[in-house]
């Protein structure tokens, strides 16, 4: 016996149909609880916005709290015109909202009867197959009989219920993580529970959203971030798309530097995600400049993001080094987005990587550096922005160099915080060597999955034609402890200790 398919209706955020495995279910309410500026609002005006104006259906907006020209101003913002949907019939308001010139006076048993006709005359007159109601909680403010508005509410629900329509119900919450409901019965009146939190974590606002329940339906479980989007409205991150069975390319690319790919045994592999640790100055920028260059000059497009230079700074340099970065740029060879991390959040920063990318379609992307992002958010929200961006520059199958600053300036330093060491295809090593008193740099591959590579320190060089692998070190240990010495020294300090106790 075939059990009936409960029917899904998409809401319009990106991402979250994924979480709800394929949008709402159909014909039933929906309750969304947040604390204030979690994005309940947003989320209900774009329930309806999407059902209208991608689909063609029509919508009511049952608004307690803010006034209809307070919507139609806020949803403008996101893109939204709301008034043009209303003068074509598709978009109706029932304005329920506090009045302060009103004289409200509450005197015998409370009746939402007459709410519940208006209702229901927008929703017939429209032919509404979407409602939201936007918030159920200011009512419990209003009024001091709560066991009556409860009474109500249930009536609302039924009554939703009755009319067919796919609703999103809005309800305010004290606090992130405890009761949904303020008065602990909203979320037994809904068959479906949505709850958003705007978390303040190391002086950082986080907000995400969680399915808590869904009514015999399949959705992902967990808290999944999101962030708002102007012009667009809510985009939940997840890893949509991004699931480890892409396929991955035999080809190898040229890294920038001949040396470099004879090092990597003929070159990076087209899809493969490269990471570059060194401390500040040993030339991190400049392998990113290279790499640039090494795909530009072959007709690929190439998409930087930096988060600690401008543009102009990138190419100032570039051009120290002989690199015309000007004249890719004016092919569209060359394209690069530079901003401070502090401007936005890892969530938006990442909305921006992935639209950039779908955008300029390119063969190459550059990310300098994830240490400037990693400032501006906790392990766990950093942790989780890692995951994504890889997951979906995996799934474009290009190519991509990010860096990472070390924090020791000399001496060996984990590249596993975060899990980024996990997540990568090849990490590239840059350390400062001092030897006889002088300073020199040092290059190695300390990794490279899917073929054979040199496991050699290597010297570089930076000049006015770049940066130039050399011949590895041959004479000297120690390098990525931080204390490096020759060979020949620790040799004489051998014989010395072995005649002191032998006298040999």
């Amino acid at each position: 016996m075939t059990l009936p398919q409960i029917r899904r209706m998409l809401t319009g955020c990106p991402g979250f149909d994924h979480v709800l495995a394929g949008g709402l279910p159909q014909g039933r309410s929906t309750l969304v609880s947040g604390t204030a500026g979690s994005g309940k609002t947003v989320l209900a005006l774009q329930f309806l916005h999407h059902g209208v104006v991608d689909y063609g259906q029509t919508g009511v907006f049952l608004t307690f709290e803010e006034k209809p020209e307070q919507l139609r101003a806020n949803a403008a913002s996101l893109g939204f015109d709301i008034a043009t949907l209303e003068a074509e019939g598709s978009w109706a308001f029932v304005d329920a909202s506090f009045h302060p010139d009103r004289d409200e006076q509450q005197v015998g048993p409370f009746d939402f009867g007459a709410l519940h006709l208006r209702l229901r005359q927008a929703v017939q007159r429209t032919g509404a197959t979407r409602v939201a109601i936007d918030s159920i909680g200011a009512v419990f403010t209003r009024y001091q009989d709560a066991t009556i508005v409860r009474r109500e509410l249930m009536r609302i629900t039924e009554l939703l219920r009755e009319l067919g329509v796919t609703a999103i119900v809005t309800s305010e919450r004290a606090e992130e993580y405890g009761q949904i409901g303020r008065h602990g019965v909203e979320d037994f009146v809904c068959d479906n529970v949505v709850v958003l939190r705007n978390a303040l974590e190391q002086e950082t606002r986080r907000r995400t959203i969680e399915v808590l329940k869904m009514r015999g339906v399949d959705h992902l479980t967990g808290e999944f971030p999101f962030t708002i989007v102007p012009q667009s409205g809510i985009v939940v991150i997840t890893l949509e798309n991004t699931a480890l069975n892409a396929p991955s390319a035999d080809e190898r690319i040229h890294s920038g530097l001949d040396e470099l790919d004879d090092m990597c045994n003929g070159g990076m592999f087209r899809d493969s995600i490269n990471l570059v640790s060194g401390a500040t100055g040993t030339g991190k920028t400049l392998l990113v400049s290279e790499f640039t260059r090494g795909g530009a000059t072959r007709g690929e497009r190439c998409l930087i993001f930096s988060f600690e230079e401008s543009r102009s700074q990138l190419f100032r340099n570039a051009a120290g080094w002989g690199m015309d970065f000007a004249a890719l740029e004016a092919q569209d060879l060359i394209r690069v987005e530079a901003a401070y991390p502090e401007m936005s959040s890892l969530e938006d920063h990442l909305v921006r990587i992935k639209r950039a990318i779908e955008e300029y379609q390119p063969h190459r992307i550059a990310i300098d550096s994830l240490t400037a992002l990693e400032r501006i958010a906790p392990e766990r929200s950093y942790r989780e922005f890692l995951i994504g961006l890889t997951a979906y520059i995996k799934h474009c199958q290009i190519a991509a160099l990010l860096t990472s600053s070390a924090r020791n300036l000399l001496g060996a330093t984990s590249v596993t915080d975060a899990h980024i060491s996990t997540l990568t295809d090849m990490i590239m090593l840059l350390r400062y060597v001092e030897i006889g008193g002088a300073v020199r740099r040092g290059f190695m591959v300390l990794k490279l999955r899917g073929s054979t590579h040199d496991k050699q320190i290597h010297e570089f060089v930076i000049d006015s034609d770049g940066m130039s692998i050399r011949a590895p070190f041959r004479d000297v240990t120690g390098i990525l402890a931080g204390s490096p010495q020759r060979v020949a020294a620790l040799e004489e300090e051998y014989d010395d200790m072995r005649y002191m106790f032998t006298g040999d």
